[in-house]
């Protein structure tokens, strides 16, 4: 049972980021396994299948990351991560253009939210048709955003703006990319249940943009 992460887990992260190699790795590979990789999973399984229970008929899959990058694509980097996420992201071949929410931990700090972030031109598209056509139906969820403190929008824009529409839609309409997140350094709540608790809750808020998203998605079929 997910009892919190702790000061270990930082430590091990920074640990890695100044020391990537085979060598330091191996050295500390318990200590990656009892404070980050055990519970990760934990955390991830129990938010996953809190989540599920509510949501039973969300075809999504939880993903959790290994510490060990692609060697296709270390780019001049070290063989390891120094941070690690999960993610509730869909069933389908072409997942990376679909919204997905995640959690993310690094050494200075923790992430979660929800984004889309490989949409293909076209979708985005949708997603402006949609705003033109129907806004009222983006409208209330652009404003829940807007009432709460802990989740802001961010996501790269377009150099030329496709549109100007009115408050709240004009701070979605001219995204390339969307990023719903809420970025924190390490507190008491991640090194507790607490942060359990608060991902439950979060992904259950921010599962109403999914669907929205999710539907665009699928509108070209």
């Amino acid at each position: 049972m997910f009892s919190g992460f702790s000061d270990k887990t930082t430590d091990f992260l920074w640990g890695i980021r100044f020391n990537n190699d085979k060598e330091w790795f191996t050295e500390h590979k318990q200590e990656y396994l009892d404070y980050v990789q055990t519970p990760l999973k934990e955390l991830a399984n129990e938010c996953f299948d809190a989540f599920m229970e509510k949501h039973p008929k969300a075809e999504l899959n939880l993903h959790v990351s290994r510490i060990y990058r692609d060697a296709r694509r270390l780019f001049g980097r070290g063989p390891y991560k120094d941070h690690l996420w999960f993610s509730f992201r869909s069933a389908a071949e072409n997942w990376a253009q679909t919204p997905v929410m995640w959690f993310e931990i690094n050494p200075e700090g923790y992430a979660f939210g929800l984004g889309v972030y490989a949409a293909p031109a076209a979708m985005m598209a949708r997603f402006r048709k949609a705003l033109d056509a129907r806004p009222r139906s983006f409208v209330a969820l652009a404003n829940s955003l807007r009432a709460q403190s802990r989740f802001v929008l961010r996501g790269e824009e377009y150099a030329k703006k496709k549109g100007n529409p009115a408050p709240p839609l004009d701070e979605w309409y001219n995204r390339k990319t969307i990023d719903i997140v809420c970025q924190r350094k390490i507190d008491r709540t991640l090194n507790s249940p607490a942060i359990r608790d608060e991902l439950i809750e979060s992904y259950d808020y921010l599962f109403d943009f999914y669907k929205f998203f999710d539907k665009i998605e699928h509108s070209a079929e």
